[in-house]
This record gives structure tokens, sequence and C-alpha cells, in this order.
């Protein structure tokens, strides 16, 4: 199997974050190197926290998915096509190239949260400690790297596919990149085992870890994004049928930072104002305008909802007040807004990766490509969420078949799911994102689309490291 290049050159064993993630009630550490850690129980706590604490990094879901999953579909835009440079309104039109400095910084912050994993499932058999404990461990670890995956292999395709602890990175310079199906592979069994390992629920101080549904959740969308529908339907009904997991009455309380980790909420990122730089970005990112939030120095209004998005909105739909907000005549999005940040860049907010409307929207869509039936199974799921959102239950009348009910799906996901990170990548799964994006107007101009923009280029800093092994998407 081989392995990543020089960026894992920066990542060896420094972690740089040990910090307490909500409930995950871990204290802070500094001045570990490898000679000295992962010694104890402890130490491996603190390195699997580590494992969390890279999720919420800039170059992950603290900030830079959102330009990479949202900002560049039909949904949203940047506020300021021109900011920075424009590295991030290079998203917007579609012109991102290989210098592009949120590609690096995502790239290097994927692959620190992997060797982190690594370390993680390196060290930990020869520590002392409860068998149940350890392989709640291994199951976390095993989770988060088959998500990072998930999440590097749907934005470049092929990538260098590491699963060993890297301890010299002198010795990984000769490796390129890894086809699709054999990383898919490794994300399958990672979560096949993680599934195994973990536990149904996670009590108290470990509230936020990864529990089984969650593993469960993402392995059913792995599969429906490889059209493995029947694996999908299986595992995915699961979940659906996991009792620990329910649709909350009103949807704009599954976003409250009051509510965090609710009933819908399978897997968050866990994020803590007013402790110790734990907080998020979010105010800052989403909200245009100083004045929808205190104590933050920066308003920037990226993952700014799209006139066509806003426009299409059906009038009873209940979920538009709860997603789009409007100051000042400027629009943003409600969903990730805390009003009251204690210090710039030190929201409350946590960031919610799957949830179970998402698990029962993807059931319905497996069941459907599976076969169309009729007012079946599909129609109760999606008319679930439909009637929660104050609209009419579809039925065999109004959806007749499986063309149309697909589209129902992709519609129902654009408005329950929207910048939550899904939608670039629900195109994307479905063989529409040329589609859509050719044909809904965008509110900065004509853009091009077409198959060669369905990747985001490799960073040239990999392929400068070694020319030839690590190729540039076309």
């Amino acid at each position: 199997m081989k392995q990543q290049s020089v960026i894992i050159a920066i990542v060896i064993v420094i972690f740089s974050s040990f910090g307490c993630h909500k409930q995950l009630d871990v204290s802070p550490v500094s001045q570990v190197t490898s000679g000295n850690f992962y010694k104890t129980e402890s130490d491996i706590e603190q390195a699997v926290i580590a494992c969390y604490d890279a999720l919420q990094a800039k170059g992950q879901y603290g900030q830079n998915f959102l330009y990479l999953m949202e900002v560049n579909s039909d949904n949203a835009k940047t506020s300021s096509i021109t900011n920075s440079g424009g590295i991030y309104g290079d998203f917007d039109l579609f012109r991102v190239t290989a210098n592009n400095a949120v590609l690096d910084q995502t790239w290097a912050a994927c692959y620190l949260g992997i060797q982190r994993c690594n370390i993680v499932l390196n060290r930990i058999a020869a520590i002392a400690m409860a068998d149940s404990t350890k392989n709640a461990r291994i199951g976390e670890a095993k989770f988060i790297r088959a998500l990072t995956y998930f999440n590097m292999v749907r934005i470049w395709g092929a990538v260098p596919l590491v699963t060993k602890e890297t301890t010299n990175p002198f010795n990984e310079f000769d490796h390129g990149r890894d086809d699709v199906s054999e990383v898919y592979s490794q994300i399958i069994k990672d979560l096949t085992e993680a599934a195994a390992a973990l536990p149904t629920e996670q009590l108290n101080n470990n509230v936020g870890r990864v529990t089984k549904g969650a593993a469960q959740a993402l392995l059913g969308k792995v599969y429906l994004t490889q059209k493995n529908y029947s694996a999908a339907v299986t595992v995915l009904q699961t979940v659906v049928n996991n009792s620990s997991y329910q649709l909350l009455p009103v949807y704009a309380d599954i976003f409250k930072t009051t509510n965090k980790n609710n009933k819908e909420s399978i897997f968050e990122v866990q994020f803590k104002k007013g402790s110790n730089g734990e907080g998020s970005a979010f105010a800052n990112l989403f909200a245009p305008d100083p004045s929808l939030v205190s104590g933050i120095g920066q308003a920037l209004g990226d993952n700014v909802p799209t006139k066509a998005f806003i426009d299409s909105f059906q009038v009873n739909d209940g979920r538009k007040a709860a997603t789009v907000g409007t100051v000042n005549g400027k629009n943003y999005c409600k969903k990730f807004i805390d009003a009251s940040p204690t210090q710039n860049l030190d929201g409350g907010n946590n960031f919610i990766v799957l949830r179970f409307a998402d698990v029962m929207l993807m059931l319905a869509e497996a069941l459907n490509e599976a076969g169309y039936t009729a007012n079946g199974s599909a129609f109760t799921y999606i008319n679930q969420i439909r009637v929660r959102a104050g609209l009419s239950a579809l039925t065999a009348t109004t959806t007749p078949d499986q063309i149309s009910f697909r589209l129902a799906i992709e519609k129902e996901r654009k408005y329950e799911l929207a910048f939550e990170n899904h939608r670039w990548f629900d195109l994307l799964r479905t063989d529409r994102a040329i589609a859509v994006m050719t044909t809904t107007p965008s509110d900065n101009g004509p853009i091009a689309v077409n198959q060669s923009k369905l990747l985001f280029q490799i960073p040239q800093s990999q392929i400068d490291v070694k020319p030839g092994l690590i190729l540039q998407n076309p």
C-alpha cells in the first residue's frame, strides 16, 4: 500500500492542539514527544482527542470545507470574489488552480488528521487499558480516518492512501496516488470495523464522541456514493430503526447553540466558546454584518445564500426562515450564527456532519434507486421530512416514477441540508453537477462547469515534491 509523500513530514508526532472539546473532558497537554508519550491510557485519551481536534481545523470543518462543498454549489456564494486575493472567490467561479492556498491547507489538514489516527492505531495495542475502552478508541480513530478519506476522495479522486504511522518522512518520497477503488475499500473496512467496536451511545463526558450509529450512517453514505444501493438500504435501515435518533419537531431547534448533540444529531464536530481557543469561527464566516453578533472583530458573510436558492423555496416551507436571514439588505445563512461569541473567532456552534434527516433521505434515495415502488417506504421517509417543513406529502400521483422521485429527493436535500456541506457532493453522486450548475443563474455571472471541474486539482506543492509520481487531475 502506498504512503503519502512530504506533507506528512510536517505532522509526524506534533499535537499542536489538545484542547477540550465541549464534553470531551481532557486537559491540555504541552511539550510532548513520541519518546515520552503514548505510554499510558491517559496518553492515548489525549491522542484520540487530537484526532477529533483535526476535524476542527481551519483546513477541514473549521472553515475550508464550506468552500469546497457549498460555495461551489448552486446554493451558496462568497460575499466577495476578490477577498484575500480571490482564493475563496475562485471556488465560487470554478477557476481554482493548483496553487490555491485553500487546497494546500486542506490537503495538509486532512493528512495531519490521518497521521494522528494512524498514531493511535499503531500505539494503542501496547497500552494497558480495558478491552471495551480500547476497542472504542480504535473505533473512533478508524471512523475519523474513514471520514477524512471519504472527504478527500470526493474532493480529489485518487489520493495517497496512508494507513501506517509515518515515523520517517524521508522514506515516503517515492509514492504517489492510490486508485479510487482502493481508497473506498479502506474506507468501508474502517467503518465496518468501527461500527463493530463503537458503543451505541455516549454518555456524560463522552457525549460528542463517535457512536456505532455514526459509523453506520457514514457507511451508508459511502455505499450510496458508490451506487451500491442494496448495501446502502441495509445499513441505513439499521440507523433509521435505531431508537437513539429522531427528528426534532421544530427544524430551527436543530442548530441552536443551546441544543447541541440533540436527538436528531448523529455526529457533530465539537466547538466550545470561551475555552482556550476551542470556539468556532462560524459567526465571523457566515455573518455579513457585525451587528448580527457581539464580540467579533470581522464579519465576512461567506457561504451566502444565492438569489436563485432563496427564490426557489416553496411558499409554505418553514425551513426558509430558519436557514436564510437578511440584515441591512445582506442575506446570510442563519444556521451557524452564535449571537454572543465571547471573543473574535470564538463561537459556540458545533458543525453537524451527520443527522437523522440526512439518513432518512439517503434511505429514501437508495430504496428508489433499487426499485421505485408507488407509495412505498421511500415515500414514508421523504414525507416525514416534508411534513415537518410544512409541505404536503408526496404521492404516486405527484411523483409517479423513479425519475420524478429521484428529482424530488434531490430537491428535498437541497433545502433540508442547505449549507451543511452536502450539496456539492449530492450533485456529484447523482451525476447532476454539470446540468444543475450550467442551468442555475449565478449571482456572480456566468460560470463554466464541465467534466474537468468536478474534481479539484491536487495542490501544486505535492506535485513539486516528486514530479511524475503525484500526477495532476485533468
